[in-house]
């Protein structure tokens, strides 16, 4: 027997940053030819947003819901994360409507399929945020260099500025990474 919904993704990505919101959105694809009920759980309830977290999806539609993960006051100490999100589903009839979806629509009974599909959470690591490398065995922040490019207006042409051209910007922000410890 075929699944009611198809989930894409299969686990929610949430960029780990302090006091920034992460979003992650969620497509459910109902493969019936039924209408189908959907309600989205979480363990974690204080920590993330759900919207919408009831729905009905018409037959061969899809409808999408978008999980918001809450300001972080700290940052987590490692990026594993233990949340999960359960996704039920079920068969209802036409004209069901959000309103009319209840716990008891989701109530497992002899005669009602509930699908539940288990979810995971991954955080991953800001694309802003430091790098990172061990030195004699204790983490240092070191300044990232990449090719910066400038345009130069006048002569109409893409200058490439390589880290040695650019070596008063490693020793200033080398003088302040240093001090600050």
């Amino acid at each position: 027997m075929a699944q009611l919904l198809e989930i894409q993704p299969q686990e929610l990505k949430f960029v780990s940053e302090v006091k920034k919101q992460s979003s992650c959105s969620i497509c459910l694809t109902n493969n019936t030819y039924h209408n189908v009920a959907f309600k989205v759980k979480t363990t974690t309830p204080k920590k993330y947003c759900v919207r919408p977290n009831v729905g009905v999806i018409d037959p061969k539609s899809t409808c999408e819901f978008i999980v918001t993960m809450q300001a972080q006051k700290v940052a987590p100490p490692v990026m594993v994360c233990k949340d999960k999100f359960l996704i039920q589903s079920t068969v209802v009839p036409v004209g069901t409507t959000e309103k009319d979806i209840t716990s008891s629509t989701f109530a497992k009974n002899d005669n009602k399929r509930i699908e539940e599909v288990k979810m995971r959470v991954a955080l991953i690591s800001s694309p802003e945020s430091t790098v990172l490398s061990p030195t004699n065995g204790v983490l240092k922040q070191e300044p990232c260099f990449e090719p910066s490019v400038l345009k130069d207006s006048v002569l109409n042409r893409v200058e490439i500025l390589n880290p040695p051209q650019m070596s008063q910007v490693a020793k200033d922000a080398e003088f302040k990474m240093t001090s600050d410890h």
